[in-house]
């Protein structure tokens, strides 16, 4: 609930309402047209929205939307800004796509003065509220934006009024496998199935338990348990296999028949191996920690690609 709100105020202070559902007040309208009075425009002089980050729409919800504009009308008007001698949306895509459907020649519409800027801003804080957007149609809208603007996520989050946590952890569903997420925009498995599998950090191991989930309807709560025990067995492989290297060394220095101690692989403690689980989490990847002789050690971070390193950096920077 407190980040619906949030999310509210973003929406309400960047198109300029008292409420994030009614934009069209303070709008900057055309002379001689009454602020809060909407001006008709026809349908075929509007164009999409090119930052809009839906990019599927469902056709029965057009079609419901269609009928109730023929019975109820357009109670809220779209919002456009000017585009040479055409219009381009601002929001209200869905609206505009029933109208047209519904057979309308125009809509009721309010201008809105945008850059480019604040219209790809308006166009995620707009979708961000509505549950029914993909989480990867979200995500690739963030990962444009950074990538148009040269922000940080920081910055993003800031501009949008939204949480960081709000936009890193829709851009580590990027780093999924393109099988895994086809399975998250399909609905075979949810947002939450999705962060799951990213502290795999191997494709080969999300795609098959992105598998088992679909089949055997698993929870996120016992995916996560599954994850932790896949990378539980992994590491422990890494000491039984020191132990077989160092067993021909040890016997090769022994001495009058003795034998000195082979050395013995380490093993981690419970409260070394449940930080290591805390910061898989909060990064998304691989992390080991390994401890060194007085107190020393080191904290080992893995990435497969410069995108999620990228993302890694991002993430350690605005921590810090």
């Amino acid at each position: 609930m407190q980040a619906q709100r949030r999310l509210g105020r973003g929406l309400e202070a960047l198109l300029g309402g008292s409420t994030p559902v009614k934009p069209q007040l303070a709008l900057h309208l055309p002379d001689g047209q009454p602020v809060g009075e909407p001006l008709k425009v026809s349908v075929y002089e509007i164009d999409s929205n090119p930052f809009q980050p839906r990019r599927d729409f469902d056709e029965a919800e057009i079609h419901q939307l269609a009928e109730s504009l023929e019975q109820h009308g357009l109670l809220q008007p779209i919002v456009v800004r000017r585009a040479a001698e055409r219009y381009q949306l601002i929001s209200g895509e869905r609206r505009l796509r029933a109208a047209i459907k519904a057979g309308w020649p125009d809509v009721p519409v309010y201008i809105r003065e945008a850059d480019d800027r604040q219209l790809a801003e308006w166009a995620i804080v707009e979708n961000l509220q509505r549950k029914d957007l993909n989480p990867l149609e979200k995500a690739a809208s963030f990962q444009l934006y950074l990538e148009q603007y040269d922000c940080t996520q920081e910055e993003l989050a800031g501009r949008l009024a939204i949480d960081r946590s709000t936009v890193t952890n829709l851009l580590r569903l990027l780093e999924l496998p393109t099988m895994v997420q086809a399975a998250l925009r399909g609905g075979a498995i949810s947002q939450g199935h999705a962060r799951a599998l990213l502290p795999l950090g191997d494709d080969h191991l999300q795609v098959s338990l992105c598998t088992r989930i679909q089949i055997e309807g698993l929870s996120v709560r016992a995916v996560e348990e599954m994850v932790n025990e896949m990378i539980a067995s992994e590491e422990a492989e890494v000491p039984a296999m020191h132990e077989a290297s160092t067993n021909g060394a040890t016997a090769e220095a022994s001495i009058g028949g003795a034998s000195r101690s082979a050395a013995r692989p380490r093993t981690r403690a419970g409260q070394i191996a449940s930080l290591e689980q805390e910061l898989r989490t909060a990064l998304g990847t691989k992390v080991e920690i390994k401890q060194l002789s007085r107190g020393r050690g080191k904290i080992v971070i893995h990435f497969r690609t410069s995108e999620e390193f990228d993302r890694l950096r991002e993430q350690l920077r605005a921590a810090g």
